[in-house]
């Protein structure tokens, strides 16, 4: 899977190391904005819309970390199940699992876009802030769409993992 010498492998890990430094800004801006509320609040001038912004960094990080919680596999995995199927049994069963986890974020990253578009055509904005909300569903579905890549890379790759 080169293109020019160049592994998908590595393009989907610079993708994500980008993702990771926007997320780690995206928690930072999430700690100085909740602290810099609590000290203003004592003073009487709270941060207006905090909610709002907390819940748009929130999603974005959460979207942001998806692919690389997949490649460093640090997702959630119930293996109760399929720790008691012999080794054969137990690959073809995570290859089932790659292909419906890739299907269903398939189609979870076409909804978001389908989902900002209609916003954006709309001009949907949130309550407190007026802040447009297409922007961060995009940023969403980019991020779904990073991890869908990531699970069709460990699916077709010669010996099964993505690493």
């Amino acid at each position: 899977m080169a293109y020019y010498g160049i592994k998908m492998i590595d393009v989907l890990r610079k993708i994500n190391r980008l993702q990771i430094f926007c997320g780690g800004c995206f928690l930072v801006s999430m700690v100085f904005l909740t602290c810099g509320n609590i000290l203003l609040r004592q003073f009487g001038i709270p941060v207006r819309g905090t909610f709002e912004i907390m819940g748009f960094l929130g999603a974005m990080l959460f979207a942001l970390s998806l692919g690389y919680s997949h490649d460093k596999k640090e997702h959630l995995y119930v293996s109760i199940l399929f720790d008691r199927f012999p080794e054969k049994v137990r690959q073809v069963l995570q290859k089932i699992n790659a292909m419906i986890c890739g299907l269903f974020f398939s189609l979870l990253t076409w909804q978001l876009i389908k989902k900002a578009l209609n916003m954006k055509s709309v001009g949907e904005v949130s309550e407190t802030l007026r802040i447009i909300y297409y922007p961060f569903i995009l940023v969403l579905a980019f991020g779904t769409f990073v991890l869908v890549l990531f699970i069709f890379y460990a699916l077709f790759k010669k010996g099964g993992n993505s690493n």
